[in-house]
């Protein structure tokens, strides 16, 4: 069995959707694939109908914008039940979507001030199917000036340390892992190896249940360090591509470039079905 713990869909900033998530990962041999689009959950009862019809186990997730000193920090989440329904997260679905689209609109302000780059709005809230992300305003920053690809755009415009740039919510690291646990989540540290120097040690001393130890952008010794962190932390570990399926972005993997297999995956599902197993019995 081999999973690809981390993808992303239209609903938020992936190119496909969820069923043709599903198609691809059955033609790159994928098992098992966890949907977690950021900071929305949907199509659940749809995705569940593709899984079975192409023959692929579905887990429902989540990744999470946090912040740590106003460095973004993104956790993921794996629900064992269906407390994604729950109205604490729906609110949170509604909210994160009307402060995306506030932050959206104070990139495309930056972007005029600093670069002298015109983009409408309504253009990126048209390539948008779900909530409103930064790939989308560099689809819409590539349609209008094409000589700018995804990375140079993420790279000198719309990057984490770029001017432009605009961090995508307030929720705290601790906040959003509380919320996450509220709602029968196992949660994670998305990406570590990207975490801002500035707060990396602090962000990996949280409590968290697991951590992304096996991720497309690692470099030597990366995973086997964050395989050791676990290990001393009574942590399990996670692998994810991070896919998007974008044009010409090197900074996320395809699905299955990288998955959790044999013992690591068992220990994982083991730990689901250990929650969902609590969960019935309280």
């Amino acid at each position: 069995m081999r999973a690809d713990l981390h993808t992303h869909s239209r609903y938020s900033d992936g190119l496909l959707t969820t069923e043709e998530l599903f198609i691809r990962a059955k033609k790159n041999n994928v098992d098992v694939i966890a949907i977690t689009d950021h900071d929305i959950v949907q199509g659940v009862s749809d995705n569940i109908l593709y899984a079975k019809r192409v023959g692929i186990e579905y887990i429902v997730g989540i990744e999470l914008s946090t912040v740590e000193k106003k460095k973004p920090v993104h956790v993921l989440g794996y629900f064992t039940d269906e407390s994604y329904k729950s109205d604490e997260l729906n609110e949170y679905y509604r909210d994160i979507k009307r402060k995306r689209e506030i932050r959206a609109r104070k990139i495309i302000s930056n972007l005029k001030e600093y670069h002298d780059i015109n983009i409408d709005y309504n253009t990126v809230l048209g390539l948008s199917r779900g909530i409103i992300a930064r790939p989308h305003i560099a689809k819409a920053i590539n349609m209008s000036y094409p000589k700018y690809k995804h990375n140079y755009i993420f790279e000198n415009f719309i990057g984490n340390e770029c001017k432009a740039y605009v961090p995508s919510c307030e929720l705290s690291v601790q906040d959003g892992i509380d919320l996450l646990r509220r709602n029968n989540c196992l949660v994670v540290l998305a990406h570590p190896v990207l975490l801002n120097s500035v707060i990396k040690e602090t962000v990996l001393r949280y409590d968290f249940d697991g951590i992304e130890a096996i991720y497309f952008l690692n470099k030597e010794n990366d995973e086997s360090n964050y395989r050791s962190l676990a290990k001393n932390r009574n942590m399990f570990f996670t692998a994810g591509s991070d896919f998007h399926g974008i044009v010409d972005d090197t900074k996320h993997g395809d699905i299955g470039d990288v998955v959790l297999s044999g013992e690591d995956l068992s220990v994982f599902t083991n730990r689901l079905k250990e929650k969902n197993d609590a969960i019935l019995t309280k």
